[in-house]
Order: C-alpha cells, then sequence, then structure tokens
C-alpha cells in the first residue's frame, strides 16, 4: 500500500481527514474501460493497459460511440463508479483490494488503478480521462489509503474484517435483489400464457357456464321446462283479430294473398282502359310495352 504511492509522499493532502472518513470525495471523469493485467503494480503494467484501452477508444469513436462519462466517490472504504446521469454504481472497488494507483505523466488527463475482482480473483486495470483532476483524483485515493491505514492501527484489525463482512453482505443482498427481479420476470410470462388459453367450453365439464352473476344464460334453441305436476301446460292463448289491425284500424298487407279485388265502377273502368291500351302497345317514357292477359286471380 505505502509503495503504490511512495513517488506521493513528498505531496500535501487535498483534503480533511473527516471529509473522507465520513463521507466521500466526488469527481466527474469518462471511463476508458477496464481490462485484466498480469501483474498487480507496475508503471509498464498500467502503460500497456492505458495504450490497450486507448486504442479500443479510437476504434468505438470512429463507429460513432461516445465514451461515457461517470462519477467517482473516494472514500476510506473505497472507490464507485457511477452513472453521471442515473448514478447507478457500476464497479464498486473496495480499498483494499486496490493494488496501485498513479496517472500518467505523458498524458495528463490519464489516471488508473488496479484492482483485484471479488468474484474472479484476477486483477483489473480501469483507466479514466480526466482533463484537470487527474493528478489530484490520485492523490486523493492516496489519501484515503493512507487514512484506512491508520484507522487499521487504531483498531487493531477489527474495521477490516468488519468491512470485509458488510461488503460481502452487500453482494448478497445484490444477488438475491437480482434473483427476485428474475423471479418477478417468469411470473410475469406465466400470467401472460394462462391469459392465452383458452377456457374449455361448459359442455365437456358437462356444467353450463354461468355469467358474472351466477346464472345461467337464457338460450332459446332450448325450451324452459315448466314443472305443471304431471299436467300437459296450457296452450298460448290465441291473438284477437283486433290485434291483427294497426294504428289506423287497417288490416295488414299480407303479400302472399292475393285475392279478387272489389272496385268502384268508375276505377273499374279506367282499369280496363288501362288493360286494352297496353295490350295495344301503351308506350311510357319511350318504352313499348306489350303486356300478356293479366292473370285473373291478381
Amino acid at each position: 500500500m505505502n509503495r503504490a504511492f511512495s513517488r506521493k509522499k513528498d505531496k500535501t493532502w487535498m483534503h480533511t481527514p473527516d471529509l473522507l472518513a465520513r463521507h466521500y470525495i466526488a469527481y466527474s471523469a469518462k471511463f476508458l474501460g477496464s481490462t485484466e493485467v498480469d501483474q498487480p503494480k507496475g508503471t509498464e503494467v498500467v502503460r500497456d493497459a492505458v495504450r490497450k484501452l486507448k486504442f479500443a477508444r479510437h476504434i468505438k469513436k470512429s463507429e460513432g460511440q461516445k465514451t461515457p462519462k461517470v462519477e467517482l466517490q473516494i472514500s476510506i472504504y473505497g472507490v464507485k463508479v457511477l452513472d453521471l446521469k442515473t448514478k447507478d454504481v457500476q464497479h464498486n472497488c473496495q480499498l483494499h483490494r486496490i493494488s496501485f494507483c498513479a496517472d500518467d505523466k505523458t498524458d495528463k488527463r490519464i489516471f488508473t488503478f488496479i484492482c483485484k475482482d471479488a468474484e474472479s480473483n484476477k486483477h483489473l486495470c480501469y483507466v479514466f480521462d480526466s482533463e484537470k483532476c487527474a493528478e489530484e483524483i490520485t492523490l486523493t485515493i492516496g489519501q484515503a489509503f493512507d487514512l484506512a491505514y491508520k484507522k487499521f492501527l487504531e483498531s487493531g484489525g477489527k474495521d477490516v474484517e468488519t468491512r470485509k463482512q458488510l461488503g460481502s453482505l452487500q453482494k448478497r443482498i445484490q444477488e438475491l435483489e437480482q434473483e427476485n427481479s428474475q423471479l418477478k420476470l417468469q411470473v410475469r410470462a406465466m400470467e401472460e400464457q394462462l391469459r392465452a388459453v383458452p377456457m374449455s367450453p361448459a359442455s365437456s365439464t358437462g356444467a353450463p357456464s354461468t355469467d358474472v352473476f351466477d346464472m345461467v344464460p337464457f338460450s332459446t334453441a332450448s325450451p324452459v321446462s315448466i314443472n305443471t305436476c304431471g299436467r300437459p301446460p296450457p296452450p298460448l292463448p290465441l291473438r284477437s283479430t283486433e290485434a291483427r289491425r294497426d294504428l289506423f284500424g287497417a288490416e295488414p298487407f299480407d303479400p302472399f294473398l292475393c285475392e279478387a279485388a272489389d272496385f268502384p265502377a268508375d276505377i273499374q273502368s279506367k282499369l280496363d282502359e288501362m288493360q286494352e291500351g297496353f295490350k295495344l302497345g301503351l308506350t311510357l317514357e319511350g318504352t313499348i310495352f306489350s303486356l300478356d292477359p293479366l292473370d285473373s286471380r291478381c
């Protein structure tokens, strides 16, 4: 831990100890990414990692992809990498797992640190780009190391063990939250499948289907059986002749019944004249009609 910041001993710390111990220092930077390295420390190790990630960034930039902006939260417990807009934690690097930190002297914007991954136990080099705060961020991480080491000596190592337990509990909580979200998705998919399955008809079960009021729906196809205690049902009442008349007291016209009609003498004579005219070829609107003798029934 001291070797990683041996070249910074002549520098004065940037922040008060209480600010790093009780809160955190936030910086904004561009995150170039992380890559696996063979060694937990070394200038050449981070230099190769920076060269590799810079090349990858140029390729992404040529494809139109922008370098994501992140927020770094530095405290005596570690370095958190958060999305700048959503504030979602992307990486949580505990301080006791960081083995090396340095800023690039050839490029004043670049700073890096190496952290051992908790799951894979691989050493990952994280590379960031900050236009004005690269050296300051490196000094802040060094100050956090110094304060954490002093606190470790004062507590006799108990504080480190407590942080490790808290870290494992937080990791377990994240795993349970992920499992819970996956189970919710599965339950939602099963509900959608149940909605898509058609309901079986009532005839297959033998019981009639009912409506929302638990009533059997009425069907005109099946007559309603009335219990008459063994007697035949009463005949339906016949409709009276008065019911066959309309509002004006006239009987409704039946087109299927065509009987001989009795007309007055003057109207009958005019009808006879029209009939004779049609026989001789009466012209209506430019068309000549020649009708056969009318049926005597109509």
